[in-house]
């Protein structure tokens, strides 16, 4: 058998994360290999292309930081860019900072093991190729492990079958279809919209409805572009302190301290400015139950409003979960879609799908005849894509064991028994509860200064001690408990993958707190991991 190939550190992923992972430590002088089981860079916006996908993180937000050229020399044309154009901007990152010669495309890990004597990481993929290195960094994505429901009949199916985040590399013309879209979490509900417009009939299964906000997108000017880039240290400042990520701030009074006709403006306000952040208009909104009400009721009239049929509106309204303890879905004309002849809203809950047929889906109430199936279902989210490589640490350690009863980590960086091992924007961190992009960048820079610490001190290995990550995972779970996510059965906490454990899974305490808190480990010696002296 032949040598493995060696490196400093081996990257596991090439989205957003793991493309400036590559950048950071090459600029460190460290020797890197990245693995990418996409054909080019791009992460989540290679792979979701289906009909209306965008980020619901503004675009100047949902950016890069790092290099203050790369901020003034990128024009965004709109609030909210399209899949599109954010692939265009990953692509400029790898070109600028030459990125793809340290990057094996159309590759997958298939294991990674910590081979104690040797102080090395193992890293197997499915060419066949091994690479041994000191460290190993997951990049592997928070939505990455799709989940396509194991519904009967499929295979029978004589039409076409899409997941929208599967979608395949060429148009997709559904002119003249009949289109059923299983599924209203966010892509659901950002493609649905798109291809009513197209199909001869649109048929939206739901199983469980969603709050969306309308993005109230709208291009950018010259003039709001040059004011974006003027501002754009003051708001990236801001943005690293806030909770989400954003330059967003709460209005200073909790909800139910305001009078009815000032809380009316500022939700209306809210709303006018569009997006996700409608969850945050007041500071108590995730924690105070009679304020989240507030906030439902207001959603409420705005829904029936734009839906002119009272019965349908009904169904589109959620009644199972306080308003933003799901991730807040945000649209461009979604709710008017139902207003449409050629649509039909079909209640999944009241008559489960029971199979699918050669022609279509079978309901428990009827069958529905379509010429294509577009599975909006999601993914085995923050954990999904680790569990699928063989990952083991110290003494044979499988991490997929050692999470068993739900991921535990210590800062959402790394796991006890796994020496030299990182997770970007994994569990524990506020990964998906924040700006993605700036959560990714902490993290990188972090895990880049440990890697250096280490060197700098004549170390070998880095790993957290148990009592740290279990008394981390206490305090995430103590966070949670605050408010009112855990009231929710959401992704967050694994509620979609059948046999999962109940775990949240993020950090909840605010991107800005987050930080401080690494930073303040990272002061202290790295207090609560455990640093071994080189050999």
């Amino acid at each position: 058998m032949s040598e493995p190939d060696q490196a400093d550190v081996v990257v596991v992923g090439a989205g957003a994360a793991g493309m400036y992972m590559v950048h950071k430590l090459h600029s460190m002088g460290l020797t890197v290999r990245c693995f990418e089981a996409g054909a080019d860079v791009g992460g989540t916006w290679y792979w979701n292309r289906y009909p209306g996908a965008r980020c619901d993180v503004e675009s100047i937000d949902y950016s890069y930081s790092f290099d203050p050229e790369l901020e003034q020399e990128w024009d965004w044309s709109e609030r909210y860019a399209t899949q599109p154009e954010i692939l265009r901007y990953l692509h400029h990152v790898a070109d600028r900072y030459g990125l793809r010669r340290f990057i094996t495309f159309s590759t997958r890990v298939v294991s990674a093991r910590f081979d104690e004597p040797a102080g090395q990481w193992r890293v197997r993929t499915d060419s066949g190729e091994t690479v041994s290195a000191r460290f190993c960094v997951f990049a592997t994505g928070s939505l990455s492990d799709v989940r396509v429901p194991g519904f009967p009949g499929l295979d029978e199916f004589t039409g076409s079958w899409y997941h929208t985040a599967r979608w395949p590399h060429r148009e997709v013309d559904f002119t003249g279809r009949r289109v059923g879209v299983i599924g209203t979490g966010s892509s659901g509900i950002q493609c649905a919209p798109v291809i009513a417009r197209q199909a001869a009939h649109l048929y939206v299964f739901q199983r469980t409805a969603n709050f969306s906000i309308p993005a109230q997108n709208q291009p950018h000017t010259p003039q709001s572009r040059a004011a974006y880039k003027a501002t754009y240290a003051e708001r990236r400042r801001k943005s690293r302190a806030s909770g989400g990520g954003s330059p967003h701030e709460t209005y200073p009074k909790n909800t139910l301290e305001t009078t009815p006709e000032e809380r009316r403006a500022i939700f209306e306000r809210q709303w006018q400015l569009g997006g996700v952040l409608f969850s945050k208009t007041f500071p108590d909104q995730l924690r105070d139950r009679a304020a989240n009400d507030e906030a439902v009721a207001f959603f409420t009239e705005k829904v029936r409003a734009m839906v002119g049929d009272p019965a349908i509106a009904d169904l589109l309204l959620p009644n199972d979960h306080p308003i933003g303890t799901k991730r807040i879905c945000t649209d461009t004309d979604y709710y008017q879609t139902f207003n449409r002849d050629n649509v039909t809203l079909v209640d999944v809950r009241s008559a489960p799908i029971e199979r699918i047929t050669r022609a279509g889906i079978r309901t428990a109430a009827a069958e529905y005849e379509l010429d294509d199936i577009v599975f909006a279902t999601g993914f085995d989210a923050m954990t999904g894509a680790l569990a699928k490589i063989d990952i083991r640490g110290r003494d044979g350690l499988a991490l997929r064991d050692a999470w068993s009863a739900g991921p535990r980590t210590y800062l959402g960086l790394m796991v006890a028994g796994f020496p030299n091992m990182f997770v970007v924007t994994g569990p524990g961190s506020p990964s998906v509860l924040a700006n993605m992009i700036l959560a990714a960048e902490q993290h990188v820079e972090w895990i880049a200064e440990a890697i250096g610490h280490l060197d700098r001190t004549g170390r070998s290995t880095i790993e957290p001690a148990t009592h740290a990550q279990d008394g981390w995972v206490d305090y995430c779970n103590e966070l949670a408990g605050q408010t009112l996510f855990p009231e929710a059965n959401s992704w967050y906490l694994g509620a979609n993958v059948p046999g999962k454990p109940r775990v949240f899974m993020p950090f909840i305490g605010g991107l800005g707190a987050y930080r401080e808190i690494c930073a303040e480990v990272a002061r202290d010696g790295y207090r609560g991991f455990d640093l071994k002296e080189s050999v």
